[in-house]
C-alpha cells in the first residue's frame, strides 16, 4: 500500500495579500496633506476689468468723477475728470516708500466730496512690486478705525456711516 504524502490530502489555502499596512500608511499621509493643507492662506483682492464699449454714455446732470490712480516707479498721480487732470501727486520719501497715510487722506478728502463714488480706475506701472500694489490699493479701498467719520443719506432719509473709500478698483491697462 502507497502512502500519499500529508501535503497533497490537505486543501490548499489561497494567501491574501495584507492590505492593512498599506491602508494605514494612505490614511495616514492624507491625514498630514490636509493638515498642511490648513497653513496655506489665500487672500484675493477683487477688482473689476474695464468695460470697453461703442456706445456712448447717459447724459447726466454731473459730470462723472473718473477718479485715476496712477502709478510710476517714483510717483502716484490722481487725476479726476474726463479728459483725465492731475490735481495731487505723491514721490517716495527718503525711505524710498510712497506716503500712503497721505495718499488715504487725500482720498478721504475726495470721498467727503463724492459720497455716491465708489470706483477709481488705477493705472499701476510694470516696476512696482506686488507689495507696493497691495499697500497702495488697502489706502485706496478701506476707511480705518482712526479716520473722521464720513456719513450720507441712506434712501429713507436718515444718516448712514460709509464704511469704505473706493471699494471698486479698476485696473485700467492689464495688457501693457
Amino acid at each position: 500500500m502507497i502512502r500519499i504524502p500529508s501535503s497533497r490530502k490537505r486543501a490548499k489555502t489561497d494567501e491574501k495579500l495584507n492590505l492593512v499596512p498599506i491602508m494605514d500608511a494612505v490614511f495616514i499621509f492624507i491625514f498630514f496633506l490636509l493638515m498642511s493643507a490648513s497653513f496655506l492662506s489665500i487672500y484675493e483682492i477683487s477688482s473689476d476689468v474695464p468695460i470697453v464699449s461703442d456706445v456712448e454714455p447717459p447724459k447726466d446732470k454731473k459730470d462723472p468723477l473718473a477718479l485715476t490712480l496712477t502709478a510710476e516707479t517714483n510717483k502716484l498721480t490722481l487725476s479726476r475728470g474726463i479728459p483725465s487732470r492731475p490735481f495731487k501727486t505723491f514721490t517716495r520719501g527718503s525711505e524710498g516708500e510712497f506716503n500712503y497715510e497721505e495718499l488715504h487722506g487725500t482720498l478721504i478728502d475726495v470721498k467727503k466730496q463724492h459720497l455716491d463714488e465708489n470706483t477709481i480706475i488705477f493705472e499701476p506701472s510694470g516696476d512696482l512690486t506686488y507689495d507696493e500694489i497691495v499697500k497702495i490699493m488697502d489706502a485706496v479701498r478701506m476707511l480705518q478705525r482712526t479716520d473722521e467719520a464720513i456719513f450720507k443719506k441712506n434712501k429713507e432719509g436718515l444718516d448712514e456711516k460709509i464704511k469704505e473709500l473706493f471699494s471698486k478698483i479698476i485696473f485700467s491697462n492689464l495688457m501693457s
